[in-house]
């Protein structure tokens, strides 16, 4: 009888599995536990006891958890800490602390309001973004448990209340709070399902097992009087090993990983489990693997640093000869000026102390002059970034009608940064794939069944039935390419018309998750008039038996749902329903069928005993059953890969291996995952011999026995009989391989990283075309060896070593320009390549090769990978992801996009940027990223340049007027010229600047990599932009002091006074910097015409208003009295406007008719509306604008359309003989 609660269904998968470790029992007195002394070894846990935890000397963590970058404490300190390593900070700051003295020729409040100011709002954004995580981190604090509050009851706590020691109860789809070890379920033999998605990315379900002396504890009355104590290992990021040893009941039992429930693990399939709390909070091994918050910087703002170091320099060297200059005047000319009293002065310009006047003098000028350090740049900056972010965050275009979710910047301090990615590092699981697998072809008997195309086909039909016609384009022919026909209603099928591949449109049924496959020579029972009937049933049979998944009955549909240990699985089962061979129940020992030989029968439920199941593993890439049919006969069924199974045929087997062959080789040029299926019959006795020694190899007890069980499995697995295979299509997210070659064409590099099998990873590889068939793949490996001695390491780093220098050598002595290598690691010997002195070699591999592939990595590596990327290129890296196991390589890359898919929000809440599908990151990198780099790079470019004009023009007229300290403008000038009156355009450049619309964006990729090779803000164009305003402020202030000087101004005969020639210059710089920057602006909209031709205006209304105010002074009605009737002044206005501007259009007009960039042709293009009239010109350039590329859908395609031509010249001849 069952004992309480538990299910009926008694599976026991520890006596079933193979390869499963044998359940580990007591101890015997000759046996020692294992050693868990010393550093790394110190970890006691006293089950259900978690008060004792919380004293000395244990006093472990609590389960609170946190990913903000403050807290209370440290927020101030660490939030003027990020605002102070701006260098413009620290300038004005010293300037706000030297206003304070007699020195300063501004008051302290004009100098210490607009640094607080900055400071403040920019500290108050950071303040925001970091409530945003604290809330998020609140909501997984808050979660609930179930957990013993003693005698024998259960309650809920806050997962954050949780502590070391405590018996929690966890139920079905619910995460795991803490790191648990399991000690019973709600299975009587105390296995659990667990899923694993958010740690290594793996949506197929884990098996865990509990303790066999643990299984009595099967409720909550269990737990009155439990008490055990637990010896283990101390915190780390292991997710895949646990050391420990279990003390109950006066005995000692050995503590395996496979007992270990890891925090943010979901539970599935599974009612409940029992379990006790051994790591919390952040000793929970998913956070052991995070990685702390960091505070990052876009290149251009680290540049703009250097910028300012360069002003600085500038400043300070006019600052040195403005105080030379003053020390010389005083000493020398001072004493002869009596109307400046030189016998009673102060310290500040006193003839007999020159010097220290001229010390006195230098702090005055560096205070003068700021204004070529502009502190209005920092803000104007934060308030186009918050702008483009609403953009972003507004884009319709980057919004998911299923989920809801729009993108979202979650920081807009990197938005500049999202032009200039050199290098994407991918997680697969949830952010490539949805892990969805479709039946789609299959070859039985040397015959190929299944008439649709994969994506793969028909793209390259369309491209070649395109090219055949000659049709004009209205669109994007890449994206066309993309678009599947295969819609509910209609299926594609490629055919030769008139020797071209065409597209055959063709109704079908409803679609099936799982089964799009179509040929009427196996549906509805057809296959029974196969001349192979006998063969084919036995495909269908392997498909339906040799697996390990479990049927759950399905109430909406009265199906059945499969829970399978992978995707191909569950599509193989749906497959083997379609064709009548339904499975519907499995027991402990056998698995039962339903078959249905024709619509018309009704299905018969026949029983095959399970007697031996030898699972897969990446080693053996292959799995195998021995069942026994009704009849007694005994057979082993296997699938495997093409490769392994090949080598196992028997003689007799190979009927049809080359039909088979040629078969697969067509279904992976196709981009499908391909499996070889074969079987063998046993007779009795040589079954009986085998088993006994396969079951004396599952017992053995020591550290060969699964080479021992490898072995004997081996024996078995020969002489097989070849049936057939399969295809399946690997289902990506929607739009993952257009947004794949629309990167790789924009001349992005592409790495995935992934907890995932090397075979999973390299399907999925193929299946987004990071991949493809004539691709040289370089695997590095390293030989397992379970003795980690000193020299075992050093023995497999030199291996390593020596793979690395031999692949890099094969590379390159390859002289075809067309070669293309993949590079495909995984964990164990990543592990070694990330070494000191191994990791600079293994980077310079991997960036020679066109794709790279991590495979079964930790989060851990994961983050060290996208470290060594990001350092060893000096490049920009992204990274992106959806779940807890790639928030380290999230927070480590340069920037970081997290996927706010249907699994936890932990990789989001870790993010710069967030997005809903991976193919959002198409736009977000290629339109706005574009859009962002250029509009941040030409803002700055033009702050410094106005600020350079308008602020020599300060040191000129100080040296004029003998080094005096007297400033040519007004004071109330020089306070709105950087807050009023040039504020708003700039801005308006920052927002709304396009230098080409979003869909030329995308369709010319290549405009994208203006970005990475920064050619809008490299020092040419930076030192280019300060020479303009050197040149502009010489030309306003030598043009209107030539002119204005001893030459009448007003009718009456007067010469202009320093309030009226100040008043001239100031114009003439407002309209000089206000008509440079419509010059540099490629995009109108009216708001850029109110805001540049608004600010000129303001100034002329400022003007009005403050020539009626009482603190005009010298400037009392200056523009109706003095400056309006004056002609002179309209005039120099207009001379030194044109003056200033020339040289400008006379670069850029000659930059594009004899040197244009990309975006200059396709301006004009657009302009002329060539793209409408010359389509094959249009054309031309698009193709033209796609960088050289080895991976992404196109080069794939163009690799199918080659073998599509050899499949022409082939049949031309019988083409020719049918025409004639």
């Amino acid at each position: 009888m069952a004992r309480r609660g538990r299910k009926r269904d008694r599976l026991r998968w520890s006596k079933l599995y193979s390869f499963a470790c044998v359940r580990p029992t007591v101890l015997l007195d000759d046996e020692q536990p294992s050693s868990l002394q010393g550093p790394g070894y110190s970890r006691i846990v006293h089950c259900n006891r978690p008060l004792l935890h919380r004293k000395k000397p244990l006093d472990y963590r609590n389960n609170y958890i946190t990913t903000t970058k403050y807290n209370v404490i440290t927020f101030l300190p660490k939030a003027l800490f990020e605002q102070f390593r701006r260098v413009a900070n620290i300038y004005f700051l010293l300037a706000a602390v030297l206003s304070l003295t007699p020195v300063s020729p501004f008051t302290p409040v004009s100098m210490i309001a607009p640094l607080a100011f900055v400071v403040g709002l920019s500290m108050a954004k950071e303040a925001l973004e970091d409530w945003r995580r604290f809330i998020q981190d609140m909501k997984v604090n808050s979660r609930k448990v179930s957990v013993h509050n003693g005698e024998g009851q259960f309650g809920y706590k806050q997962w954050q209340d949780i502590r070391v020691g405590d018996i929690v109860k966890v139920e079905k789809d619910q995460f795991f709070p803490a790191d648990l070890l399991l000690l019973s379920s709600s299975y009587e033999d105390g296995i659990c399902y667990v899923e694993t998605m958010n740690l290594d990315g793996e949506t197929n379900l884990k098996v865990k097992r509990s303790l066999e002396v643990t299984l009595a504890l099967d409720d909550d009355e269990a737990f009155r009087d439990f008490t055990a104590t637990i010896k283990c290992e101390d915190p780390n990021p292991n997710l895949y090993t646990f050391v420990g040893n279990f003390e109950y009941e006066r005995q000692v039992y050995a503590l395996e990983p496979n007992q270990i429930l890891l925090r943010d693990s979901k539970l599935r399939n599974t009612t409940y489990i029992y379990g006790v709390v051994i790591f919390t909070g952040h000793d929970s091994k998913v956070m052991q693997n995070a990685t702390s918050s960091p505070s990052k910087r876009s290149r251009i703002e680290k540049k703009m640093d250097k910028i300012i170091y360069v002003l600085f320099t500038i400043l300070v060297l006019i600052s040195l000869i403005s105080s030379i200059g003053f020390a010389v005047i005083t000493k020398n000319k001072m004493p002869d000026w009596w109307y400046l009293r030189p016998d009673d002065t102060s310290s500040l310009y006193d003839p007999s102390r020159p010097a220290l006047s001229g010390v006195f003098h230098l702090v005055t000028a560096l205070i003068l002059y700021g204004y070529l350090i502009p502190i209005s740049l920092y803000v104007s900056i934060e308030v186009v970034k918050v702008l483009q972010a609403t953009f972003i965050n507004r884009d319709v275009l980057m919004y998911d009608e299923e989920t809801g979710n729009p993108a979202q910047a979650r920081t807009s301090n990197l938005n500049e940064e999202l032009g200039q990615v050199d290098t994407i590092l991918s997680d697969k699981t949830g952010t490539l794939t949805c892990n969805q697998m479709d039946f789609l072809k299959c070859s039985i008997a040397g015959v190929s069944y299944g008439v649709r195309s994969s994506e793969v086909e028909i793209a390259a039909s369309k491209q070649m039935e395109t090219e055949a016609s000659g049709t004009p384009e209205h669109q994007n022919v890449t994206r066309d390419l993309w678009e599947d026909n295969r819609g509910a209603y209609g299926s594609s099928e490629i055919e030769l018309v008139n020797g071209i591949p065409s597209m055959v449109d063709k109704p079908r049924k409803p679609v099936i998750k799982g089964f799009s496959f179509e040929d009427d020579r196996l549906l509805n029972g057809n296959w029974t008039k196969e001349p192979t009937a006998n063969t084919i049933l036995m495909f269908f049979r392997i498909l339906a038996l040799c697996h390990t998944a479990i049927p759950e009955p399905n109430e909406d549909t009265g199906g059945f749902t499969y829970e399978a240990e992978s995707p191909d699985e569950g599509a193989f089962l749906v497959a083997a329903r379609e064709f009548g061979f339904e499975f519907c129940k499995r027991t402990q020992t056998s698995v039962f069928i339903r078959e249905k030989y024709s619509p018309s029968e009704e299905p018969v439920e026949r029983e095959f005993k399970i007697l031996n199941l030898l699972e897969f593993s990446s080693k053996r890439k292959r799995m195998s059953v021995v069942v026994r049919y009704e009849s007694g006969q005994i057979l082993l069924l296997c699938k495997g890969a093409d490769s392994i199974i090949f080598d196992r045929l028997s003689k007799n087997g190979r009927l049809y291996e080359s039909d088979t062959s040629r078969h697969l080789n067509e279904y992976g040029e196709a981009g499908l995952r391909t499996l070889a299926l074969a079987y063998r019959v046993l007779d009795e006795s040589e079954y009986s011999a085998w088993n006994t020694e396969f079951l004396k190899a599952k017992t053995t007890i020591g550290p060969d026995r699964e080479a021992q069980v490898e072995r004997i499995s081996d024996i078995m697995e020969r002489e097989l009989i070849l049936v057939g295979a399969t295809a399946v299509e690997d289902k990506l997210q929607k739009g993952v391989p257009q947004c794949i070659d629309k990167l790789a064409q924009a001349g992005l590099k592409i790495w995935v990283l992934t907890g995932d099998k090397i075979e999973t990873a390299i399907n999925i590889g193929y299946a987004c075309s990071l991949l493809r068939p004539g691709m040289k793949q370089i695997c590095l490996s390293t030989v397992s060896n379970d003795l980690l001695t000193q020299d075992a390491n050093k023995a497999a780093k030199e291996n390593i070593l020596m793979q690395i220098t031999n692949a890099g050598q094969m590379i390159k002595l390859v002289k075809d320009p067309y070669a293309a290598f993949a590079l495909i690691i995984d964990g164990k010997t990543l592990t070694y390549a990330l070494e000191d002195d191994v990791k600079n070699q293994f980077l310079s591999l991997a960036v020679d090769c066109a794709s790279v592939i991590c495979c079964r990595v930790s989060p851990k590596q994961k983050a060290l990978v996208t470290r060594l990327v990001k350092e060893g290129t000096g490049k920009v890296t992204l990274a992106i992801g959806d779940g807890a196991n790639d928030v380290g390589m999230i927070q480590e890359a340069d920037i970081g996009v997290g996927i706010s898919g249907v699994e936890g929000m932990q990789a989001v809440m870790a993010s710069d940027f967030s997005i809903s599908q991976f193919r959002f990151l198409e736009r977000l990198l290629v339109v706005h990223g574009h859009w962002c780099y250029k509009r941040i790079a030409l803002m700055i470019c033009y702050f410094f340049y106005k600020n350079i004009a308008f602020g020599l023009t300060i040191f000129y007229f100080e040296a004029y007027t003998g080094f005096s300290g007297q400033s040519v403008y007004d004071d109330w000038y020089m306070l709105l010229f950087n807050v009023v009156l040039t504020s708003l355009p700039v801005i308006s450049l920052g927002v709304f600047e396009q230098d080409v619309s979003s869909e030329v964006c995308l369709q010319f990729p290549a405009l994208y990599q203006q970005g990475p090779r920064n050619l809008f803000f490299d020092w040419y164009r930076i030192i280019g932009w300060m020479f303009n305003g050197l040149y502009t402020s010489i030309v306003i202030y030598f043009l209107n002091i030539g002119i204005f000087f001893c030459r009448s101004f007003r009718s009456g005969g007067q010469t202009a006074d320093m309030a009226a020639i100040g008043t001239t210059m100031f114009t003439c710089i407002i309209w000089a910097v206000n008509v440079q920057i419509a010059l540099i602006m490629s995009h109108f909209t009216w708001i850029q015409h109110l805001f540049v031709w608004g600010s000129v205006a303001t100034w002329y209304l400022f003007l009005l208003a403050y020539g009626t105010s009482t603190l005009s002074g010298n400037a009392y009605q200056i523009l109706v009295e003095a400056l309006g009737p004056a002609p002179i002044y309209w005039a120099v206005t207009l001379l030194v406007i044109s003056v200033c501007n020339i040289p400008y259009l006379l670069h850029i007009s000659y930059q594009r008719a004899l040197n244009p960039l990309d975006h200059h042709v396709i301006q004009e293009i657009k302009y002329y509306k060539k793209d409408l009239e010359d389509q094959r010109m249009w054309k031309r350039e698009k193709t033209k604008a796609r960088q050289k590329t080895k991976i992404g859908f196109t080069a794939r395609v163009d690799a199918k359309i080659m073998q599509l031509r050899g499949r022409l010249h082939k049949k031309a001849p019988s083409l020719t003989v049918q025409t004639v």
